[in-house]
């Protein structure tokens, strides 16, 4: 092991993943699954985790940017793929050819997506996304119909094919909100204003994680899964990953730094906003805010050493933060746990979440690069070069 990776790291198990998968896909038996791999996949990894949610039967995959969604085909993947956060000028052509599923919320959208085609030579797949109610992108209802029928007319003249009519849920993680039903309703008369268009969309997709645990009427083709690939409960008040089967897939561990004997009185971090309230022993662990540790939860966030939960002392810096150990003692290079799936007793991204007021999704997303990624598989015997950040092939193919 490397200096660098002997400091902390963020151990990725795609056992955890494959298994999550199948598990998701067990909830929503009428619908393909799309595995949402954005934001390097919610900081697990997009290559090593794509491939495995490929490897358990997640025909799709889906990210934000185009430039995520192109850095996947690099890598090879094959599958079907949809990005859908665009801006004006961007790569649409590299896309089209990349055979990269394209979101239009607007007629801005379609008309570069038509000149895109026609410059490559070929014809676009674009998913159609309507706001139903969330007020970020999409399709504004009343623009409906001018766009499907646009959409209809350039898919008549061959330069694209209609795949796709989509929305995006706004509080599907708060079962009972009136927004669902309502937004639902607007989905259906969506999809109705489209096929009087002449539209046949090979997928109709609203559910996101939430939805595909609680709302099976909002199933359709497909069901997009972000978060709960990755064994996160979308929300505390829908349940733990046990409750649903899923398994946290990133443990991120550390290695003390620094083990001191100190006085009472002694202050410790910035601000000295802790103080020890007698002499005791303080663990450095070598993790901050410029690695994805929130500040926010200076003072209150959870971490496994020497056998119990200790809570940070005093204020995380940008590389490092403290934890008094009392009377408990500890050596230098002695693991500390911040959060994992439980294995070892050890806090939860959900614990880091309460702790910093914030969701899980963040806790996971935010651990930067400076943390390196170990990947390991519990379902196979160890093997050479699964430590390593991912640069092999994925494949199209689906177990």
């Amino acid at each position: 092991m490397n200096e660098t990776a002997m400091r902390a790291r963020a151990v990725i198990d795609l056992a955890a993943v494959r298994a999550n998968v199948r598990a998701l896909r067990k909830r929503a038996p009428g619908a393909q699954l799309m595995a949402v791999v954005k934001s390097d996949a919610y900081g697990h990894g997009a290559v090593r985790c794509g491939r495995a949610a490929r490897e358990a039967g997640a025909p799709w995959l889906g990210a934000a940017l185009p430039e995520e969604a192109l850095a996947l085909r690099a890598a090879g993947d094959t599958g079907r793929l949809l990005c859908w956060l665009w801006t004006p000028g961007g790569p649409w052509g590299r896309a089209i050819e990349q055979d990269v599923d394209v979101s239009v919320s607007g007629m801005w959208a379609l008309r570069e997506v038509v000149a895109a085609a026609r410059g490559v030579g070929r014809a676009a797949r674009v998913h159609l996304k309507i706001d139903t109610g969330l007020g970020r992108n999409g399709c504004a209802p009343e623009e409906w119909t001018e766009l499907t029928a646009a959409a209809r007319a350039a898919e008549a003249e061959g330069v694209l094919t209609v795949a796709g009519v989509w929305s995006h849920f706004a509080c599907a993680d708060e079962p009972g909100h009136p927004s669902i039903a309502a937004q639902l309703a607007q989905f259906h008369r969506a999809l109705a204003v489209g096929e009087a268009a002449g539209l046949r969309p090979e997928v109709r997709h609203l559910a996101n994680t939430p939805a595909l645990l609680t709302l099976p009427e909002a199933h359709f083709d497909l069901v997009r899964t972000g978060i709960g690939v990755y064994g996160v409960s979308p929300s505390p008040e829908l349940g733990t990953p046990e409750d649903f089967g899923l398994r946290p897939a990133m443990t991120l561990e550390a290695s003390l730094a620094s083990v001191k004997r100190v006085p009472a009185g002694h202050g410790v971090s910035y601000g000295h906003h802790y103080t020890t309230p007698g002499e005791t022993t303080l663990a450095l662990v070598p993790l901050g805010y410029a690695d994805g540790v929130p500040r926010h939860a200076s003072g209150a966030g959870p971490v496994l050493v020497a056998g119990k939960w200790r809570t940070v002392a005093g204020r995380i810096a940008m590389d490092q933060f403290v934890v008094d150990l009392g009377g408990d003692r500890a050596e230098a290079g002695a693991p500390a746990v911040l959060f994992g799936p439980g294995d070892r007793g050890e806090p939860s991204a959900e614990d880091w979440a309460r702790a910093a007021g914030t969701i899980g999704y963040e806790i996971v997303t935010r651990i930067g690069k400076r943390v390196p990624r170990v990947y390991v598989d519990s379902e196979v015997p160890a093997q050479a070069g699964d430590r390593s950040e991912g640069d092999t092939a994925l494949t199209g193919g689906v177990a």
